[in-house]
């Protein structure tokens, strides 16, 4: 019993607070990312490095970093070698816009993704979280626009109340 009421609670409070399975990236692994660019001697440590940078910032916390790394994303974009290059930049610009609450742009790009490699698992795990928070968003609206309306119906009973 204990642990269905456990894994009750955990489902409401991922429904509240978004939880999904996409990993978070600190300061310090962005800073190691930074300095690994730096140091960078030939052409293609330079490209591995700035994917790994692009990775970090895309899953930072901070807004900022999130569209620094969507800004070199999408200077890149266009340079990819191979459609694994850019199944994997697309994937990350789709991660980004996610992070950034833009649902519609991150499917859009996700899509993209699948259409290059449509079993790859990580961009079926974020579609799913896409549509989630689609659907979540929903119920939320429809939430306040039902108790919106419920108190403008129960304004204007009272009202009626009291002129009789």
């Amino acid at each position: 019993m204990e642990a269905k009421m456990g894994r009750f609670f955990e489902s409401v409070g991922n429904f509240f607070t978004g939880g999904d399975n996409i990993p978070w990236c600190d300061r310090d692994i962005i800073a190691g990312c930074e300095r690994e660019l730096a140091d960078a001697a030939t052409e293609e440590q330079r490209n591995d490095s700035l994917m790994r940078l692009s990775w970090a910032l895309v899953h930072s916390r901070q807004t900022d970093d999130v569209n620094r790394g969507i800004i070199m994303l999408e200077a890149s974009l266009d340079n990819s070698g191979s459609p694994l290059q850019t199944r994997e930049k697309l994937y990350l610009l789709a991660v980004g816009h996610y992070r950034n609450g833009d649902y519609s742009k991150s499917r859009q790009l996700v899509e993209r993704c699948l259409q290059i490699q449509p079993d790859w698992r990580q961009a079926i795990s974020l579609k799913k979280a896409i549509e989630d928070k689609i659907a979540k968003d929903g119920l939320i609206g429809i939430g306040i626009a039902t108790t919106a309306v419920g108190l403008l119906v129960g304004g204007i009973a009272a009202a009626v109340a009291r002129k009789k």
